[in-house]
């Protein structure tokens, strides 16, 4: 669900440093995503995984939690809905424990994703490239506007 406002994203200071100066130069820019807790990230990564079921494999770097979570997909073929995805992602990554959190900087707020647009486009991705983070504008093939720091 897209948001104004910075504070609900519950991001790092630096990350929240960043959206702010994003608001600033680009007011109508909507946040998507801040920082999550396991089962927001579950929720999040199966929504995509329901679109493109190597979605994990070829969006996160090589990690236990990310090999974990592609396995868990690749092992269980019947899991299509959304809801389905997201538990089984949520129980391996619970069973994980402190590895889990390499699987996305959302985790400890030190990443933030907003809506893609048209209009302005390339005005907000030199902004959102200008950060000192990372920028993506499509990940697993999907179009995601993702910046991380």
């Amino acid at each position: 669900m897209a948001t104004q406002s910075i504070s609900a994203l519950k991001l790092s200071s630096k990350a929240e440093k960043a959206a702010k100066q994003v608001l600033q130069e680009h007011p109508d820019i909507q946040f998507t995503s801040g920082r999550r807790d396991l089962k927001e990230q579950a929720h999040a990564m199966a929504a995509n995984v329901a679109k493109k079921r190597d979605w994990i494999k070829n969006t996160y770097k090589a990690s236990k939690a990310s090999a974990a979570c592609q396995k868990w997909v690749d092992d269980h073929p019947e899991a299509k809905s959304s809801a389905d995805i997201a538990a089984g992602l949520l129980d391996t990554l619970k069973k994980l424990g402190n590895d889990a959190g390499a699987i996305s900087k959302h985790l400890t707020g030190d990443a933030f994703d907003v809506q893609p647009v048209t209009k302005n486009a390339d005005a907000i991705k030199k902004t959102l490239n200008s950060l000192g983070g990372k920028f993506l504008d499509h990940e697993g093939g999907l179009c995601r506007w993702h910046v991380q720091f």
